[in-house]
């Protein structure tokens, strides 16, 4: 038993670190390997144009440097000031991009929040009425017969 929690401690390890270290699309984006369309950069972070865009504006707002920063979820206390420079980001590229009328922000984390790169970005969705789909409990609850 304990040699088997060791070795799966171990390899969640292994797999945590080749999370960390695996390069992404947003690497080579980053190192213009591939092109994007930027809307904003700083020394802190890089905004581009999402090339499917759910919105007509959609953005994703990247911070430069990871560092073991892949989701929110992996977040530490170190990580506080690049978290408020994302937000703050957020603030500036709606700006620019003239989204006055108001516009949604979103964080995926982790599979089941669906992430599709292992790299923190936020997605900025703005330039329509943006409706709120109900969630899978709100649908469910619509398909639950009344208690009359």
């Amino acid at each position: 038993y304990q040699r088997r929690v060791h070795g799966d401690i171990q390899q969640q390890f292994i797999n945590l670190e080749m999370a960390q270290t695996q390069e992404t699309i947003f690497d080579k984006i980053l190192d213009k390997r591939i092109p994007a369309t930027v809307v904003y950069e700083d020394d802190q972070v890089l905004a581009f144009r999402d090339v499917h865009p759910q919105a007509p504006v959609h953005v994703l707002i990247i911070p430069k440097n990871k560092d073991g920063l892949n989701g929110i979820s992996r977040a530490e206390e170190r990580h506080i000031q690049i978290l408020g420079h994302l937000l703050y980001s957020v603030k500036i590229v709606a700006d620019k991009l003239g989204l006055e009328n108001g516009y949604r922000i979103v964080i995926n984390d982790g599979q089941d929040g669906g992430q599709s790169v292992d790299h923190l970005h936020i997605h900025l969705l703005g330039g329509c009425l943006l409706y709120t789909s109900p969630s899978p409990r709100d649908r469910q609850k619509s398909r639950m017969p009344s208690s009359a």
